[in-house]
């Protein structure tokens, strides 16, 4: 935002250097990025002065030159060569001294310097409109007007602003200060508590007055929810020209391009007060203005000459016959002010903040209306804009004010009402301040102090500070008058040790995280969003569950992820579609769910394995990584974390072709194993992928800070393996249940611990490899006990499953 500090003084009278004022408006939390010179004439016109021509003859070498005497104010006369036709005695006129700097159309600099032409020195130069940056006109040199003494400063007389303007780096919060007004009166607070009584000056209205009744045009606001506030007059028998010379340094001084003076009264009064405005061509508008919603897919050409298409959400403008404008957003292309208009319908309105958000961001467009009423302006000078408006297009276009003001607002949009209590001032501060010191912040602020007592007090904040609602925000406004830098710091340093627990989530989640970076691992942090379509990978995801975004920025991350199987993926296939195919990767992030019972958010670990288990090369043979490889950094996590208690299960998961779960109790800790293959080739994945899934919150609930003990069992365990080929379609899960019915007090675990399929196996047929681990506390097994169990195993496996030993 660009405040010109010209235009702030008519606010507030002030004769501080710029940088102090810069560095005011930084303590106040309006941050100063840059303070920029502008002048309305690039250079100023420095070095240019009046000369008064007491000689002209014709050069004695060129047709097209004349040889001058001027004098500069100086009592010097100096010679000047001009090829001029229209230069002649007795003139006054702007001459370039020696050294003058000019700029050309395209700002390049020229350094006027004594020189001979054809001949005859020539100390400087008489110039034309175009050469001075005044103007087109290159005909001939101006003429001035003859009552001016020579040596008379071309800037005085040209009356050139001279400004400074300040870059502010307005966060979005501060919805109060996108005017000149507005940051005029935390100026005012800022100099106030500084020790300087400072008044802030408004422009009046007091000479506003309804000239005739003859052009009346209703307004009819169908929807008040979006169009609490809208005030409408007209001005008729106006004359649409160029803006005069201190409107248009206003503007351009702020980066504005004048446009036309009705135009850039509204854009004055936008930047003066904060107040947008538009102004519609009376002649154009069919019978009255109507605040509505449109069907959607009505089309609209705006001011760009763009046809849009209308969402039914869209707040518009618009006559009997159709739409005008996109209310405070952007202006319609057949409604605006030309230079035929002779009457204009002026509007000022406060529009819906949300609405106009929507709607801007619908249509991209991002225009000064739009940035401050999206934001909250002020809904009590809506009136008042109006008013200053119309009697400003009276001053620079002429014309009566032909209707009365048209203020519709059914439903008054009330100030705030919040109760400080000084105590928790002090405690927010560190430092407890005076309390009429508060007190006189506030009142700067323009923060009504209802009542006053020892605990605190009362306070009615305006409905355009949108964003001091609650005691905590008045409190920040007290600090930031007050300064930030003025509260004093104690000299004792104060320590103190938090008794924070050995398993607090960010602690377990550290040394996990340290224990896979030494394993090779890198991790990921993938988005949350993601696209919705993943779900249908897996049968266990339900669309009904998605998190969907209302306004999502693309189809791709328009969801909140379920999982975070297939971020992963999506890392695993970017990384290998750029020839990096050994992945150790791992994540902690949350999955999302909507389910009947409400949003529902549960942290995972995620880790993937691919590729070969090391580089290449000539002193190490190059194997791929494997199931077992994989399970071994899994079961790692959960020794490093003292979790012993576990027992290898079937994995319920529907995304492995194979895999298991490790579970503790009637509770699964984490699923592994292989991903299906239709699941990676929707990724463009060729290679095999191994993926876990840790339930963090069973995790950290297992996790125990006590050390506990047990003996070492007396008898021994003892393990068999078994080699059995069986269907493909048989899975771990059947021969994991049919072992332990078979067994149940001896087998105290069951472990696949490899997989075939390939060569040399019947068609339709794999190979699981199983170990058995066989244990009784009360005494030592014999052979015959074991080989006993062992057989029932085989038995069961070939008669149940279909099974034989290899």
């Amino acid at each position: 935002m660009k405040i010109s500090y010209n235009w702030l003084k008519q606010f507030i009278k002030i004769d501080l250097k710029s940088e102090d004022t810069a560095a005011l408006l930084t303590d106040l939390g309006l941050e100063v990025e840059i303070v920029e010179k502008y002048q309305s004439v690039k250079g100023g016109l420095e070095g240019i002065v009046v000369g008064r021509v007491l000689t002209c003859v014709q050069h004695p070498d060129a047709d097209r030159l004349k040889v001058t005497t001027v004098d500069l104010g100086n009592g010097i006369p100096v010679q000047i060569v001009c090829g001029a036709n229209n230069v002649a005695a007795g003139q006054n006129v702007p001459v370039a001294t020696i050294g003058t700097v000019l700029y050309d159309k395209q700002g390049i600099a020229i350094t006027i310097k004594k020189g001979k032409i054809r001949g005859q020195e020539s100390h400087g130069m008489i110039c034309a409109e175009d050469e001075l940056g005044l103007g087109e006109n290159h005909d001939g040199i101006m003429i001035l007007d003859d009552s001016l003494v020579a040596g008379t400063s071309a800037a005085e007389v040209f009356k050139i602003e001279n400004d400074e303007v300040f870059e502010i780096g307005l966060t979005p919060n501060r919805a109060d200060a996108m005017s000149h007004l507005g940051t005029a009166r935390d100026l005012r607070a800022g100099m106030i508590q500084s020790g300087v009584n400072v008044e802030l000056i408004t422009p009046s209205v007091s000479n506003f007055r309804v000239d005739k009744r003859t052009l009346k045009i209703d307004v009819d606001v169908k929807e008040p929810k979006l169009a609490p506030r809208y005030c409408g007059v007209t001005i008729s028998g106006i004359e649409v020209k160029s803006s005069p010379a201190w409107l248009q340094n206003r503007l351009k001084a702020i980066g504005v391009n004048p446009k036309n003076n009705i135009v850039d009264v509204t854009n004055y009064v936008l930047h003066e007060l904060g107040q947008p405005l538009h102004a519609f061509d009376a002649s154009k508008i069919n019978n009255k203005i109507i605040v509505q919603t449109l069907p959607a897919g009505t089309k609209f050409v705006t001011l760009d000459d763009v046809e849009r298409t209308l969402h039914e959400e869209d707040l518009m403008i618009c006559d009997e016959k159709g739409p005008l404008c996109i209310a405070g957003v952007f202006g319609g292309k057949k409604s605006g002010v030309s230079e035929s208009t002779n009457s204009i319908f002026l509007e000022s309105a406060y529009f819906n903040p949300v609405s106009i958000r929507k709607t801007a961001k619908r249509h991209q467009l991002n225009t000064d209306a739009s940035f401050r009423f999206e934001r909250g302006i002020d809904p009590t000078i809506t009136e008042y804009a109006i008013k200053r408006a119309a009697l400003l297009i009276q001053e620079v276009a002429g014309g009566e004010i032909t209707s009365d003001i048209i203020n519709l607002y059914p439903k008054k949009i009330e100030d705030f009402s919040v109760f400080l209590n000084f105590s928790k001032v002090a405690k927010i501060i560190g430092e407890e301040l005076p309390k009429d010191t508060i007190k006189k912040i506030l009142v700067s602020l323009d923060i009504k102090v209802n009542s006053f007592s020892d605990a605190g007090l009362g306070l009615t904040i305006p409905a355009y500070r949108v964003d001091v609602q609650r005691e905590i925000d008045v409190i920040e406004e007290i600090l930031r008058v007050y300064g930030y830098n003025n509260i004093n710091f104690s000299e004792k340093v104060n320590a103190t040790v938090s008794n924070s627990p050995r398993n607090e989530d960010y602690k377990v989640q550290n040394v996990i995280a340290t224990q896979l970076n030494s394993q090779g691992f890198n991790e990921i942090m993938a988005n949350s969003l993601t696209t919705a379509s993943y779900i249908q990978l897996s049968e266990e995801l339900n669309a009904s569950h998605n998190v969907n975004m209302l306004n999502p920025l693309s189809t791709d991350l328009s969801s909140m992820r379920q999982s975070l199987l297939f971020s992963g993926l999506e890392a695993v296939a970017y990384n290998i579609n750029r020839r990096n195919t050994d992945l150790k990767l791992f994540e902690f992030g949350k999955t999302y769910h909507n389910y009947l019972s409400g949003y529902d958010e549960k942290k995972h670990l995620s880790l993937f394995l691919t590729g070969n288990r090391n580089q290449e090369s000539w002193t190490l043979e190059q194997k791929p990584s494997d199931f077992f490889l994989f399970k071994g950094y899994v079961t790692g996590i959960l020794s490093r974390l003292g979790i012993s208690k576990i027992q290898n299960i079937p994995a319920t998961s529907d995304v492995f072709s194979e895999g298991i779960a490790i579970g503790n109790g009637n509770e699964i800790l984490v699923e592994l194993g292989v991903v299906k293959k239709s699941i990676l080739k929707h990724f463009g994945i060729k290679q095999e992928v191994f993926y876990a899934d840790f339930n963090w919150a069973v995790v950290l609930k297992l996790i125990s800070t006590k050390i506990k003990f047990t003996d070492i069992a007396k008898y021994p365990a003892v393990r068999r393996d078994l080699a059995l080929l069986i269907d493909q379609n048989i899975s771990y899960e059947r021969i994991y249940k049919l072992a332990k019915q078979t067994e149940k007090a001896l087998i105290k675990d069951i472990n696949l611990f490899d997989v075939y399929e390939g060569q040399n196996l019947p068609e339709g047929k794999k190979s699981y490899a199983l170990s058995f681990i066989i244990q009784d506390s009360t005494k030592t097994l014999t052979d015959t006990q074991i080989d006993k169990i062992m057989g029932k195993l085989q038995n069961n496996f070939e008669t149940e499953l279909g099974a034989s030993l290899r």
